[in-house]
């Protein structure tokens, strides 16, 4: 299940255990129909300022690392994270590394330095 179809999969969820009396499955999707109504609620959106030259919030960056390996994510909310899908959580290690930087800067990243390549 993707993030963004959280709150209509767990409400389906909380539904359907109604229907069929599962007290337990009820209480479990309760919980995570009260979690991801509390973080809709809390959200806060944020808009990338265009044509900007550091990483911020929102930015799409590119990053090379030492061993050649080349790398795009975008800087996302925590509930937004995926990286195996190129999104990083604002919080992760490596894109508090990026954000302020400029194409052009290096960074740590991980156990080596990467240069950040593109901002979009």
């Amino acid at each position: 299940m993707e993030k963004t179809d959280a709150l209509p999969s767990s409400r389906n969820d909380h539904a359907a255990a109604q229907a069929r009396g599962d007290r337990e499955a009820i209480a479990r999707a309760g919980r995570e129909l009260r979690y991801w109504s509390a973080r809709r609620a809390s959200a806060d959106l944020v808009e990338a300022t265009a044509g900007t030259d550091k990483v911020q919030f929102g930015s799409t960056v590119t990053i090379m690392r030492n061993s050649g390996r080349r790398q795009t994510f975008r800087i996302v909310g925590e509930d937004e994270a995926v990286p195996a899908k190129g999104t990083i959580s604002y919080v992760s290690p490596l894109a508090v590394a990026l954000v302020g930087k400029s194409t052009g800067d290096v960074v740590a990243a991980g156990r080596d330095d990467a240069e950040i390549t593109a901002i979009g």
